[in-house]
């Protein structure tokens, strides 16, 4: 089994692999190196569609937590399952792994097609999970496992003023105005 993901398509447009953006079982051994060698594993998770300062701010101020940042994916199924709106992900898996590996801050992006991340978690057993200030410490999914093996679980303020709904929200005003 190959340890990158696939360069599925987009439209007629291929994605190129990244070196990166792996299968789950690849990401454990990388992770388990990498504590071995005595690095620190943050992570955190998410949908990442449509990348805006406020998901570029929050991934910095978390790889500023340890050595490693690793970035469960949802992927496009399961961002459906959990009710973002007609049309999402507006952009694939294979695009929103694409670009996060890409950033400096990020070395690891694998998906997850459950709700929640909670099975990736308990395989990389990270020694900080990291959400978003609109998660309360007490209801970010993981925070047990990380928690009992003596983990940082850490809810960062967002960036104010930028969101992905709201981002759609204001392309889809302007395209409706733009036809009248």
């Amino acid at each position: 089994m190959a340890d990158h993901v696939n360069a599925p398509q987009l439209g007629n447009l291929e994605v190129p692999p990244h070196p990166g953006v792996l299968e789950r079982a690849a990401v454990a051994e990388r992770v388990a190196a990498h504590k071995k060698a005595g690095a620190s594993v943050v992570f955190t998770n998410g949908c990442f569609d449509l990348l805006h300062p406020g998901h570029v701010d929050l991934l910095a101020r978390a790889r500023f937590l340890g050595d490693i940042l690793v970035v469960g994916l949802n992927t496009d199924a399961s961002v459906q399952r959990l009710g973002k709106g007609p049309g999402r992900p507006v952009m694939p898996f294979a695009a929103r792994a694409y670009v996060l590996a890409h950033l400096t801050s990020v070395d690891y992006v694998t998906g997850f097609d459950e709700d929640t991340p909670y099975e990736l978690i308990k395989l990389l057993r990270p020694q900080v999970l990291v959400k978003g200030g609109d998660w309360p410490v007490d209801t970010i999914v993981g925070a047990d496992t990380v928690q009992s093996d003596g983990g940082l679980v850490v809810s960062l303020p967002l960036l104010q003023g930028f969101s992905t709904s709201s981002t759609v929200s204001r392309i889809l005003d302007t395209c409706g105005q733009g036809r009248q």
